[in-house]
C-alpha cells in the first residue's frame, strides 16, 4: 500500500477512554473489547451501518453510555432490565458492562445477532447477561418489570407489543432523538389510559450538537 493509499483509509475512531476518563480499567477494557468484536463479525452479520462503523465509538458506544447513565441515575433500584430488539448489544451489553451488579436480558428474535451476542457475554465474561432469542410478545404475561429499546420501533407500537408482558407499575425506557415528542403525541388514546409518558434525561454526543432523549412509559394499569 502507498501513501496515497494509506491516506484514503478512513479513521476507525476510539475515544471513549479520553470522553469518559471516570471509567474503570476494567470497564473501558471491555468495552474495546466489545468494538474490536463488533467490527469483525460487522463483516459478515451487518450489525451496524456502513456509515457509522468509523465513527461507532459516537454513535453507538457513547449514546449507550450516556443513555444508560441517564436510565440507572433516574431509577437506582434497577436490579433487572431487558433489552428489546437488542441486535447488535445498543444499549444493553453497554449497560451490563457499565452496571455489572444489575441482571441485563438482551432479547432478540435474529437468532445469528443472538448467537453473536452470547459470544460477546462470553468473550467479555460478563456473568450478568442472558441473551433469549425471542419475541418479546412470546414472553409470560406481567413478565417484565423494567425494559428499554433503541431502534426497536416507536413508542406506540413498542408499548403496544409490550402490554401484556409488563408489569403493572413497571417501565419501558425508550432511546430517541429529541424529536420524541413528535412519538408521544402520536400514542393512541387507548394506550394513554395504560401507559403514562415522561422525559426522564437529555443528552448529548461527545461530538456533534444534536441531542438525544430517554423517555419512559409508566405501566399504570
Amino acid at each position: 500500500m502507498n501513501n496515497k493509499d494509506q491516506q484514503d483509509v478512513p479513521t476507525i475512531y476510539w475515544r471513549i477512554d479520553e470522553w469518559f476518563p471516570d471509567l474503570s480499567p476494567e470497564t473501558r477494557t471491555r468495552l474495546k473489547a466489545y468494538h474490536e468484536e463488533l467490527l469483525k463479525f460487522n463483516r459478515t452479520l451487518t450489525l451496524i451501518s456502513p456509515k457509522t462503523v468509523f465513527v461507532a465509538d459516537a454513535v453507538h458506544f457513547a449514546d449507550s453510555i450516556l443513555a444508560s447513565r441517564t436510565i440507572q441515575r433516574s431509577n437506582p433500584k434497577i436490579d433487572k432490565i431487558t433489552d428489546v430488539g437488542s441486535g447488535n448489544g445498543f444499549p444493553g451489553m453497554v449497560f451490563a458492562i457499565l452496571y455489572p451488579q444489575i441482571q441485563v436480558t438482551l432479547l432478540d428474535i435474529d437468532q445469528k445477532k443472538c448467537e453473536f451476542l452470547k459470544h460477546l457475554a462470553s468473550h467479555l465474561k460478563l456473568s450478568n447477561v442472558t441473551v433469549e432469542n425471542k419475541n418479546v410478545e412470546s414472553l409470560p404475561e406481567n413478565s417484565l418489570q423494567y425494559a428499554m429499546a433503541r431502534g426497536f420501533a416507536n413508542i406506540s407500537r413498542t408499548i403496544l407489543s409490550c402490554r401484556k408482558v409488563m408489569q403493572k407499575g413497571g417501565a419501558f425506557y425508550h432511546l430517541k432523538s429529541e424529536e420524541w415528542g413528535i412519538e408521544v403525541g402520536e400514542i393512541p388514546t387507548q394506550l394513554c389510559s395504560i401507559w403514562t409518558p415522561s422525559l426522564v434525561g437529555e443528552y448529548k454526543l461527545p461530538v456533534g450538537a444534536v441531542k438525544f432523549s430517554v423517555v419512559k412509559t409508566d405501566k399504570i394499569a
